[in-house]
């Protein structure tokens, strides 16, 4: 192609002065739409909160242990994995359903429950107008868009609340969980404790209360009544000898048998007060930072700015139709339909 088929500054002026009056046309009606339907957009308001995700640890294990274990500050801020986990709870049904229940966001949205698809619609909306999102800094932000100041301010502030009872209620089933089974398996030792006592209560009836003292102390007055030729009192202490003779095997093992079961009770019984406190604790998962405001200004729409999208977009587009129109025009059609 020649130099001169190609567009160069005066070409592009003379081709504007040649179309000025389309373009001007197109430009101005693109005006005028944008301006109407700019006017027509419901106005949103927008207020936001800013969180930070707590450091996720057990209570009982950071408050109630051995002070000398390693553990996380329960008033430390999160980090990356407890973003991710805030960010999911944030976008859980169970908290969409509870706001759009509270607030009636069905009826609110315009949304007509007898049409094909209503909470496909309702979702829809509902993510187009609340957001989560992962800031900079670490934190989480909270966005509410409503037409209604004071809605979207009453929304942001509920999901933070509804952040820690979802979260807790999540947390409690687990701990339940482990609080039965530390509770039956405290319950069941205490059985075999009390079993185990029942027995040894049988052989203290029969003289036997501690096989190795017993034992010793037998055999040392035994051997004063042989010194002392004391028949009777040899007898006597022979009888206890053989008595424990008779009974000190199972002394010995039901007593093992106790100590062991004491021990895991002790060790059981630290472990049920921890697994009560994960239970019952209440804690905040999050530090809010800055909490919702009702806004004064709208967020959007903003009005100037669809206004110079649009205007800019008309004249590009009347730019574009003409240039094709006129380029079309100065190709040699019946020429080219010849040669084929």
């Amino acid at each position: 192609m020649s130099s001169s088929s190609d567009f160069n500054s005066l070409d592009v002026l003379a081709f504007y002065w040649r179309n000025i009056k389309y373009v001007s046309v197109v430009t101005i009606a693109a005006v005028i739409v944008s301006i109407i339907v700019a006017l027509l957009i419901e106005p949103q308001y927008r207020s936001s909160v800013i969180i930070f995700p707590a450091s996720n640890t057990s209570i009982s294990k950071e408050l109630l242990t051995d002070v000398s274990r390693s553990r996380k500050d329960i008033l430390q801020f999160g980090e990356d994995d407890e973003v991710e986990q805030l960010l999911q709870i944030l976008n859980s049904d169970e908290i969409k359903n509870r706001i759009v229940a509270r607030y009636d966001l069905l009826e609110h949205y315009g949304i007509d429950e007898s049409s094909a698809y209503p909470q496909t619609a309702l979702a829809k909306l509902y993510a187009k107008n609340i957001h989560f999102g992962r800031t900079q800094y670490q934190s989480i932000e909270i966005e509410v868009f409503d037409k209604n100041p004071n809605l979207a301010a009453a929304i942001a502030t509920d999901i933070v609340e509804l952040l820690d009872t979802v979260y807790n209620k999540i947390q409690k089933k687990r701990a339940l969980g482990a609080l039965q089974i530390v509770e039956r398996e405290y319950n069941t030792l205490q059985n075999r404790a009390a079993e185990l006592q029942d027995s040894l209560g049988l052989l203290r009836v029969v003289g036997v209360f501690d096989y190795n003292t017993q034992t010793e102390a037998y055999t040392k007055a035994l051997a004063q009544a042989i010194e002392k030729n004391n028949t009777r009192a040899q007898l006597e202490l022979k009888k206890n000898l053989a008595n424990l003779q008779r009974f000190g095997g199972l002394f010995l093992y039901l007593n093992s048998n106790m100590q062991s079961v004491q021990a895991q009770l002790n060790l059981l019984s630290s472990k049920l007060v921890e697994a009560r406190v994960d239970y019952e604790q209440n804690l905040s998962h999050k530090f809010v930072v800055n909490p919702a405001a009702v806004s004064e200004k709208k967020a959007k729409p903003i009005r100037w700015l669809i206004v110079v999208v649009s205007t800019i977009s008309g004249f590009l587009f009347a730019s574009v139709l003409l240039l094709f129109i006129e380029r079309l025009k100065k190709l040699d059609i019946k020429h080219i339909l010849e040669q084929n």
